[in-house]
């Protein structure tokens, strides 16, 4: 054979899907495919047994000692553990030209088709376990009307025992009530392939009659033919009777809670309303014919509530299993109107303790609250007046310690203005520390008299102006903090009427706290714009944490604060900045998502000189 034979051969044997390797009669490996080279890796001139079994010693279902002294073929299946695989292994005796010999093996792996057939044989099995002990009947008949297999519960429903008795019976004529049944039943059966819930009565081998609903499917022979058919029976005859029942019941309970103003409803398992009293269609604003059998309770309750009903009824902790003894819930009306009501509930049993039915009771309890409510906001306005005395006792205690330290600081101040040219940039922050100092003293007065409305004179005051004398004072602020200042100011901003200290409190305010806002720096935007050329707006905007829905009402609220740290304020800030903003006329609305930032907008009446 000539070399490039050889190659081809080679390449052949690398392209199989079996693996394959050739050892001496030393077990020396001379030879591996590259399938058996993927599977075990390179072995070339090691033991055979180091290579596939990974041991040092030989394999246990090693065999090619026999085949060199026969010299003939064996066949072996293997399951190898390190590659979790089964193998159909072939060991053939191989004569050199050198008169020496080799062991040619062929690994195929049979792992998949295994598996396979394992799987089928689990099937099978489940089938036949599935068929025998399912608790409805199940049959396979002829198109001619015989039984050709059915398992034990078809029996018992129908009370046979001779399972040999039983399928020799004629369908038509001895199983059906009436024969026409039979052939009504193959006529949709064999238009339609498959029918659900069939509903027909059978007789029993007593001659009683039975309730049955049929579901099969038709069975064709190779050709396509009709051949016969397969399916479940399912004995409707106790379901009949506990509807009964229920029917029974229904309609006592109707009488009784007709006349409840409570609303009162009651659904079955399924959730199809199916009580809804003059109680319910006035609370709740739904007609009793718009709801009975044709809505389900879900479609009524708060989104996924009546899930959570069904689990709390359930359990033992909310009044005993079965039972929901109060249960405080917002309803929604039919003209989406809230209710605020009460909830009891109850699951309804039949005799065998199985459930059949839920039914619930709310109390309109809103007029109540409300009460409450009131009674509430009273208790909180008392609540309020308090903290208010005791802001003022306190800031009455402090005033005078805080005035000795703000008066030298004033001082001094006072000295280092007279050292430095009124020219000088220098000068300008001067003044303005000086101004805040001064503010400040003036604002521990006003403490003492937080509640009553303030009456400093008010002046002509330019809002651009105001606004870039604030922002020139936090400018080092801002440069720390690496906030970015963006300004839209109207070229023509008119002025508003109003105390100067005041209105650099409310901005100072709402820019500290936009920078708190931003601890890691951001963006500071602030326009002014005049609208319906009587209002100024001045719109201030941040990058920051934003704020949360439920606080965006509660901001101006005195002593709120979502501030952790004490330091940086009791909740008076905005509060009082409310009230200044309110006093003028004006107003402040906030806009804010969390993570979105949030936009402050001050709106004030612009100042409208008259002549004379």
């Amino acid at each position: 054979m000539t070399e490039s034979s050889i190659n081809r051969l080679l390449d052949a044997m690398d392209a199989l899907e079996d693996g394959i390797y050739i050892v001496g009669e030393d077990l020396v490996v001379e030879y591996m495919n590259k399938t058996m080279v993927d599977l075990f890796g390179e072995g070339i001139g090691k033991k055979c047994y180091e290579v596939i079994n990974k041991k040092d010693s030989r394999c246990p279902w090693c065999c090619h000692k026999e085949v060199f002294e026969a010299g003939v073929k064996r066949n072996s299946e293997v399951y190898i553990p390190h590659v979790d695989r089964t193998f159909n292994l072939v060991d053939l005796p191989v004569a050199n030209k050198d008169g020496s010999r080799s062991l040619l093996a062929i690994y195929r792996d049979i792992t998949q088709s295994k598996k396979q057939a394992a799987d089928l044989k689990s099937s099978e099995e489940n089938y036949k376990r599935l068929f025998e002990t399912a608790d409805c009947g199940v049959f396979i008949s002829s198109k001619r009307g015989r039984f050709l297999d059915v398992n034990p519960a078809l029996l018992k429903m129908l009370g046979y025992t001779d399972k040999k008795e039983f399928l020799a019976l004629d369908l038509a004529t001895e199983l059906y009530l009436d024969p026409e049944d039979r052939r009504r039943y193959q006529r949709i059966l064999e238009k339609q392939g498959s029918v659900i819930d069939y509903e027909v009565e059978w007789k029993k081998k007593d001659g009683s009659l039975v309730q049955i609903l049929v579901t099969s499917n038709v069975r064709y022979n190779s050709e396509g033919e009709v051949e016969g058919y397969e399916g479940i029976l399912v004995d409707q005859t106790e379901r009949k009777r506990i509807e009964n029942k229920m029917r029974e019941a229904l309609d006592f309970l109707d009488k009784i809670i007709h006349c409840s103003p409570n609303a009162i409803m009651a659904a079955d398992l399924k959730g199809n309303v199916i009580i809804w009293n003059n109680g319910a269609e006035k609370i709740l604003g739904y007609k009793a014919e718009d709801v009975v059998g044709k809505m389900k309770i879900t479609e009524i309750y708060p989104d996924g509530l009546a899930y959570q009903v069904m689990r709390m009824l359930r359990s033992d902790d909310y009044g005993g299993k079965g039972i929901l003894s109060s249960y405080p819930l917002l309803f929604k009306r039919r003209d989406g109107g809230d209710v605020e009501g009460n909830l009891s509930a109850s699951i309804l049993y039949d005799e065998d303790g199985k459930e059949i039915a839920s039914v619930g009771i709310l109390v309109d309890i809103g007029e109540r609250l409300a009460i409450e409510r009131t009674l509430s906001e009273t208790r909180q306005q008392l609540l309020h007046s308090e903290k208010l005395a005791a802001m003022g006792r306190l800031t009455s205690q402090i005033a005078h310690e805080l005035n000795n330290p703000l008066f030298g600081i004033m001082n001094t101040l006072e000295l280092m203005k007279t050292e430095i040219p009124p020219t000088n940039k220098r000068r300008k922050l001067l003044d303005m520390s000086l101004s805040e100092i001064e503010r400040l003293a003036d604002m521990l007065k006003k403490m003492l008299t937080f509640s009553k409305p303030d009456q400093e004179d008010k002046i002509e005051i330019n809002i651009n102006m105001a606004l870039e004398d604030i922002l020139m004072f936090y400018e080092k602020r801002f440069r720390e903090n690496s906030v970015k200042i963006k300004t839209f100011f109207t070229p023509h901003p008119g002025v508003v009427l109003a105390s100067r200290d005041q209105l650099r409190q409310v901005f100072i305010n709402i820019i500290s706290n936009a920078m708190d806002a931003m601890p890691d720096g951001g963006t500071l935007s602030l326009s002014t714009e005049i609208r319906n050329n009587n209002t100024m707006d001045i719109t201030i905007t941040d990058t920051g944490i934003g704020i949360e829905e439920e606080n965006l009402e509660k901001i101006f609220e005195s002593f709120f604060t979502t501030k952790k740290d004490i330091v940086k304020g009791v909740g008076l800030g905005l509060s009082v900045c409310y009230g200044f903003i309110n006093d003028l006329g004006g107003d402040i609305q906030v806009q804010s998502k969390p993570d979105e930032g949030a936009t402050f907008i001050i709106s004030l009446p612009l100042y409208q000189k008259t002549d004379g």
